[in-house]
């Protein structure tokens, strides 16, 4: 009878222990990544990789399918104070026998302080890559959903999922029909893809959004700043008697009065000690050049579709949407926005042309951009100064506190010796 020989235990590998074998297997206990979910989900809710409706790549969105698709924002501490976050469960005690004891639990810490908050996103967003494509390969005709959805055959697996499920199936119809021209075949819808109510819906988005309010910091950057009026330089002996000159007659008017710029009317009190003749910048009054509600709703309607454009909007169909934009056809009229932004340049050129005439210690005026870059790069100078310091151990601060007058420094030492003389 042949006998049989187990067969040998594969050895571990050189250099390498079990326990470290184990713990290369285990998976982590902590998360690396902290999220913040809806509530009330379904129990059918999963993470999914959909394609970017503006880049295509594939990112990281929540999809439930009765409260929808969410994005993902990541709300973060700024790098120059870097944060962490301390997550304690909450206390459960059970009271056995009269005696309180403490169940035990599990405390966290994040190395950065970072949270992905899920937010609501419209499908409609990713149904237009989807019609589209369609546009584009010259299929103009009305056709089921089914049908569009099947002449993509590069649709990544998730996003067909999701365009398939029974449950969501109800609101992607309704958003379909947003952006495309519907007929009626019996029991069944057909779409086409139209450009006019893509153009209708990213407008109705931006006046929602505008009227809703711009966040403080788009509301200053995009809505105040380019539409505030620019500085103008006036002549300091007007400024302190706050009274415009008196014009008679075009032959009284001095030389050196048609020499300095226009002159602009004020009422603010300025310092006795500036000499008389230099010219300041002051505000320039209200009710000669007002901006109207109008046009400031208008600036806030163009930044919210502009955002609308970069995040969501493929580059390929966002020039279409400016060009429909600025046909006669577009709901939305831009011209008193576009006047009103054109006076604003045509004033602060003004205002820098007179600035540069009397002020010659400047070369040249610094635009708003320029100011910005220099601010940019100061910031950045100071990050890397505060990473530099924080990365110096304790020993070489100390060293740069001793006081080294009078010691040779160490290149002293290092040098070439002398040459010796010959005998």
């Amino acid at each position: 009878m042949p006998r049989t020989r187990a067969a040998a235990p594969v050895s571990a590998p050189a250099g390498k222990s079990e326990t470290e074998q184990k713990k290369t297997l285990t998976p982590t206990d902590k998360p690396s990544k902290t999220f913040i979910l809806p509530s009330s989900t379904s129990a059918n809710a999963r993470l999914l990789s959909l394609p970017h409706p503006q880049s295509g790549e594939l990112t990281r969105y929540f999809f439930c399918p009765e409260r929808g698709i969410f994005e993902f924002t990541v709300v973060a501490s700024p790098s120059t104070s870097p944060r962490s976050i301390l997550f304690t469960p909450t206390r459960q005690t059970t009271n056995a026998l009269s005696e309180e004891e403490t169940v035990p639990q599990t405390t966290t810490v994040t190395k950065k302080a970072e949270l992905l908050v899920a937010t609501p996103i419209d499908p409609i967003f990713f149904l237009i890559s989807l019609f589209s494509a369609t546009s584009k390969s010259g299929q103009t005709l009305f056709q089921p959903l089914d049908d569009i959805i099947d002449s993509n055959d590069d649709l990544p697996q998730h996003l067909r999922n999701v365009l398939y499920d029974e449950t969501f199936r109800v609101t992607i119809l309704k958003r379909a029909e947003a952006i495309c021209d519907t007929v009626e075949a019996g029991d069944e819808k057909m779409l086409r893809f139209s450009e006019t109510k893509l153009l209708n819906e990213l407008a109705a988005k931006a006046q929602r959004m505008a009227t809703q309010g711009l966040p403080a910091s788009l509301e200053e950057r995009f809505v105040r700043q380019p539409l505030a009026p620019p500085l103008m330089s006036v002549k300091r002996e007007d400024a302190l008697t706050g009274q415009t000159p008196i014009q008679e007659d075009e032959t009284s008017i001095s030389e050196d009065r048609q020499d300095t710029p226009s002159t602009v009317a004020t009422s603010a009190t300025t310092s006795v000690s500036t000499p008389a003749g230099e010219s300041t910048p002051v505000p320039q009054p209200f009710a000669e050049n007002p901006t109207s509600d109008t046009i400031v709703h208008l600036q806030r309607i163009s930044t919210a579709l502009s955002f609308i454009k970069d995040s969501y909007i493929p580059a390929s169909l966002c020039s279409r949407v400016d060009e429909m934009l600025a046909s006669s056809e577009s709901p939305l009229d831009f011209k008193p926005l576009t006047e009103r932004i054109k006076e604003i340049a045509a004033l602060r050129a003004e205002a820098l042309a007179s600035r540069t005439l009397t002020d010659f210690s400047r070369k040249r005026g610094l635009d708003d951009e320029e100011v910005e870059a220099r601010a940019e790069k100061k910031r950045k100078k100071e990050d890397e100064e505060k990473k530099a310091k924080a990365a110096e151990s304790r020993g070489v601060r100390d060293l740069k506190k001793v006081n080294t007058t009078g010691m040779k420094k160490m290149s002293d030492f290092f040098g070439k010796a002398a040459a010796k003389k010959k005998t």
